[in-house]
């Protein structure tokens, strides 16, 4: 490990990086884990993140940096709660692997039926699809012209969102 910082352009990046992979992270980070990241010693790291916490408070922020046994993470300061409680606050989606299948066909066979989906995967896939709908990922895009006019499935704004797209033609390409 070094204990400079001759591997990253300047010492303002080093503070810029730290706080961005505490966001990413969404959860607390080891001290370690940072300082192997940075290639940096733990000292560095740790000095950076004190520097990091006191900018923090002086400056009234909305986030604090909370640490506990060399455990670091980014959270809402205090003294900003109750503006907090009256947003509807929704947990990450997280997609099992059959939701990640069912979303895929959907996405590079749209529109598509339930049927088509279940041919494709083998299984029922009504809830997996209920699934994807509720999250916002999937949605009723209009009706075959078909005895029983079945729902055609197709994917939403919120799926570009969750997989970083502009479009669907930036889907990667099945191989």
């Amino acid at each position: 490990m070094h204990t400079d910082y001759d591997n990253i352009d300047n010492i303002d990046n080093i503070d810029n990086i730290i706080e961005a992979m505490l966001f990413v992270k969404g959860e607390g980070l080891a001290l370690t884990k940072i300082a192997a990241t940075l290639n940096i010693s733990k000292e560095a790291v740790r000095q950076r993140l004190e520097i990091l916490q006191e900018k923090y408070e002086k400056e009234k922020r909305g986030i604090q940096l909370f640490e506990t046994d060399d455990i670091y993470q980014l959270g809402t300061n205090p003294r900003y709660a109750s503006y907090l409680q009256n947003l509807d606050l929704q947990k990450p989606v997280t997609l099992t692997t059959p939701q990640l299948e069912t979303l895929a066909i959907i996405a590079y066979k749209q529109p598509v039926t339930k049927h088509i989906i279940e041919e494709i995967r083998g299984v029922d896939s009504t809830h997996l699809v209920n699934r994807l709908i509720e999250h916002h990922l999937v949605e009723e895009v209009g009706r075959l012209d078909a005895p029983g006019r079945p729902i055609l499935l197709g994917t939403t704004k919120e799926f570009l969102r969750y997989f970083g797209l502009a479009d669907l033609d930036e889907l990667p390409h099945p191989g």
